[in-house]
């Protein structure tokens, strides 16, 4: 059964207003089915495949788009890239809004080609893995929106229904594991990454052993939720620096990984810069890391950085949604402060700190503290701390902890 998006209205309305519209996202996260659902019959179908040329649409792209025309989709575009230049003409003649919706699964390849072929006549959304709400057909959460416009009272946050936390956790966000029996999801992985590995990789990197990528990605899912150090990663897998990294941008590109900038106004000496790196979907983490049920994520060492992960790409995910998402970002300073995730909008920085624990304190929100020092002449809001609490808790003037269900 179809389950309702975040994105919805706001790709019905941008294809309203662009002549071409770019969905872009990991494969199977729901961006065919999404376009269809929305869409239907009165947008043509077709699917490109990285062996067959389908209708000798690389071959021929001019004669493939006059038996095509608009409005069509065209699925997974960075298969047949020769289409992009016809495509702009036919854009330029035409002059009309909603004539080609495209999607991808590689964000590198495509954007490159799109943005050759189609600057300023495409607008670019990106899919991800489903949040929780999604998957439970819920109304999506305001709360992030309220609270960076000022609007939100703690006070005001009802309980929420009793659930759990590491089932969400342990599940992910992919669609076809919405409904997977759990003895199941384990197969679905291993599928899941070898084709991937073998198809969406291979397209965009030359990678040398698919082996030794193979275990490039459990590595990077061993380390979601930390800096990322490009020639730590290199000795592990006895690769270099730039191979380590280029793999990276790799796995980034193919909407696998999420990177967070450090923040900074100016080059302050007491701040670090590394990017602080997020694996995609927490489920898969789980899966690589051979986690075998939800009640072991409780006692793992990596308990805190899977709820970590979890929060910061249900917020991602939430809020790309928004017209105008906020600018995202982390800190940490060369003494060790930390801020999980800072959002930056309308000039104000609102801090959140992430704890997989029920019982937080003021000391929790130190590195909050320590954040305000760091920038005293900053507009900082409130901060968060996102937690396993049951209720909201003011544990400062300006430090609220919060249960993550608010989500």
């Amino acid at each position: 059964m179809y389950k309702t998006r975040l994105l919805e209205e706001k790709i019905i309305e941008l294809f309203q207003y662009y002549p071409v519209l770019a969905v872009l996202g990991a494969r199977q996260v729901g961006k065919s089915t999404l376009v269809e659902n929305l869409f239907g019959n009165k947008v043509e179908s077709v699917v490109f495949d990285p062996v067959v040329d389908v209708e000798n649409a690389r071959q021929d792209p001019e004669f493939f788009l006059q038996n095509h025309p608009p409005p069509v989709f065209l699925d997974e575009i960075q298969y047949a890239p020769e289409l992009l230049g016809p495509i702009k003409r036919q854009v330029d003649r035409l002059k009309q809004k909603g004539l080609y919706i495209l999607s991808g699964s590689q964000h590198l390849a495509v954007m490159r080609d799109i943005a050759e072929s189609l600057a300023g006549r495409v607008a670019v959304v990106s899919l991800f893995p489903m949040t929780r709400r999604e998957m439970a057909g819920l109304e999506r959460s305001t709360f992030l929106k309220n609270w960076i416009h000022g609007e939100m009272e703690f006070d005001d946050i009802s309980v929420s229904s009793a659930e759990l936390l590491y089932p969400q956790i342990w599940r992910g966000g992919y669609p076809g594991i919405m409904d997977l029996p759990a003895h199941l999801i384990s197969g679905y992985w291993q599928s899941y990454l070898q084709t991937y590995i073998e198809r969406d990789v291979r397209s965009v990197a030359n990678i040398g052993s698919l082996q030794t990528f193979g275990q490039f990605i459990r590595l990077l899912a061993a380390l979601s939720a930390q800096e990322i150090n490009h020639a730590h990663l290199g000795r592990e897998l006895g690769v270099d620096r730039k191979t380590a990294q280029a793999w990276l941008e790799t796995v980034q590109s193919t909407f696998l990984w999420f990177s967070l900038q450090a923040f900074s106004r100016n080059p302050v000496k007491r701040i670090a810069g590394r990017a602080k790196g997020y694996f995609a979907d927490t489920g898969f983490i789980c899966q690589l890391q051979k986690i075998g049920t939800p009640e072991a994520i409780g006692g793992h060492p990596l308990q805190g950085a899977l709820f970590e992960t979890w929060v910061v790409m249900e917020i991602i995910k939430t809020l790309q949604a928004e017209p105008m998402p906020p600018n995202m970002y982390h800190f940490r300073s060369y003494g060790g402060a930390e801020v999980d995730l800072l959002l930056e909008m309308d000039g104000t920085i609102y801090p959140i700190e992430i704890k997989a624990k029920s019982n937080p304190s003021r000391n929790d929100g130190r590195g909050i503290g320590a954040f305000r020092e760091c920038f005293p002449r900053e507009n900082i809001g409130p901060g968060l701390i996102i937690c396993a609490v049951e209720r909201p808790i003011r544990l400062a003037e300006k430090l609220v902890a919060i249960p993550w269900w608010v989500l």
